[in-house]
């Protein structure tokens, strides 16, 4: 595939974020499934374009369109709660225990979710989705494609992150039923101790002292977050929630993202100081509890300027999905830099869910996750011409609307 003349915004950081210069578009050239090269125009290869057009290969003249990597949810949970089924579909929480680690996102996604078809249509290419947050400890979440009925074939990384939750959610959920947690208090207290049994277990293990027999799944699940291969994905709403899920992984030297983090900017320069990323929103719904009194779009453009690395989500199907970009948009009217606002759905997001290595910028070796667009496509008007997974392309806004 051939992209020609865009104005490409490669989101890279070690390259220009626009290759356009004056007068003069650029290219992006795929083989196969990944990236091969983008460039300015004037250095195309002369035959380029004949070559591929002769062989019956896609060559997109975009015309000056906004080219850029696929955008990406880093906080969702498409296919797990689905749109349109209600209960039935909802697989989301597992509301028996609130310890429930070693469960798999992998095993209650639906490819067949509208809403999968919905991320596209936006040029949303990939996401973060997983277990919510009835529970202290949901779930395993996974990183995937939109594109695809096998989960197996759509799954970019599972698994990607252990989804754990403080404040409203887990008190409520057990709470009121008479069971533990029933107080902030009780939320901390038994996130600790399973975190202290899992690294007790670890270092059995490690030193071969755990048989066979003795193997606990559920402590399993832990291992790659106490290795720090994996962050705990971390649902916080208040300040105070914030400073506690940040106390206890130092306590325990474990990587996590802030995800909501709605009063994040209560609290920036501490948050700052962590060095834990934030994964901001959704900021395109009701204050339906509490904790989110506080909720506001400048949230992001005060994480940003305290030098914290953001994303934005839209919390699937809380805001909708489709809407991703337009949340960004909404950050950057209320204070988010407008390059800050592409970053937090495009390399912030791959960054902070741990994929950089295959999306997120438009870069040479990774996936041909591209979106095209009629221009920005954080403003409400611009339209997506083309999205494109792997290097096929999936939608085409000629196609779909003829």
């Amino acid at each position: 595939m051939l992209v020609l003349n865009g104005n490409i915004i490669t989101m890279a950081e070690n390259m220009p974020v626009s290759i356009t210069e004056k007068n003069n578009l650029g290219f992006v050239y795929v083989e196969g499934d990944k990236i091969n090269r983008t460039g300015n125009m004037r250095e195309l290869p002369k035959d380029l374009a004949d070559r591929h057009r002769q062989e019956k290969q896609p060559v997109l003249d975009v015309h000056g369109a906004w080219v850029l990597p696929g955008l990406i949810d880093a906080h969702c949970h498409v296919g797990i709660t689905e749109e349109k089924w209600g209960t039935v579909g909802d697989d989301c929480n597992e509301v028996t225990s609130p310890l429930t680690p070693h469960l798999r996102a992998i095993d209650a996604v639906n490819p067949m979710d509208p809403a999968f078809h919905d991320a596209i249509i936006a040029g949303i290419t990939s996401l973060m989705t997983g277990p919510g947050s009835s529970n202290v400890a949901g779930g395993q979440s996974l990183f995937m494609k939109v594109h695809g009925r096998c989960i197996d074939q759509m799954v970019v990384k599972t698994p990607a992150a252990i989804k754990i939750a403080f404040g409203e959610n887990p008190k409520m959920n057990y709470g009121n039923k008479d069971k533990s947690p029933y107080s902030r208090m009780a939320v901390a207290g038994l996130l600790r101790e399973e975190l202290w049994k899992a690294a007790r277990y670890m270092e059995k293990k490690d030193k071969g002292d755990i048989s066979f027999e003795e193997e606990d799944f559920r402590m399993e699940s832990w291992i790659p977050v106490l290795r720090g291969e994996i962050p705990v994905k971390a649902h916080v709403h208040r300040a105070d929630d914030i400073l506690t899920a940040i106390r206890i992984a130092k306590e325990f030297h474990i990587k996590m993202t802030l995800d909501h983090c709605t009063e994040g900017h209560l609290v920036a320069d501490e948050i700052a100081e962590s060095g834990f990323p934030v994964i901001a929103g959704p900021g395109l719904a009701s204050r339906s509890k509490i904790e989110v009194k506080n909720m506001s779009f400048k949230t992001a453009g005060i994480l940003e300027k305290a030098g914290i690395k953001t994303a934005v989500m839209t919390d699937h199907p809380v805001s909708l999905i489709r809407y991703l970009p337009l949340c960004a948009g909404l950050c950057v009217k209320q204070g988010l830099s407008m390059a800050g606002g592409l970053r937090a759905i495009t390399i912030n997001a791959a960054q902070i869910c741990g994929v950089a290595d295959r999306t997120g910028s438009l870069e040479a070796g990774k996936d041909a996750d591209i979106a095209i667009f009629t221009g920005n496509p954080m403003e409400v008007f611009t339209k997506t011409l083309y999205t494109i997974v792997n290097g096929e392309i999936v939608y085409s806004m000629e196609d779909y609307y003829g």
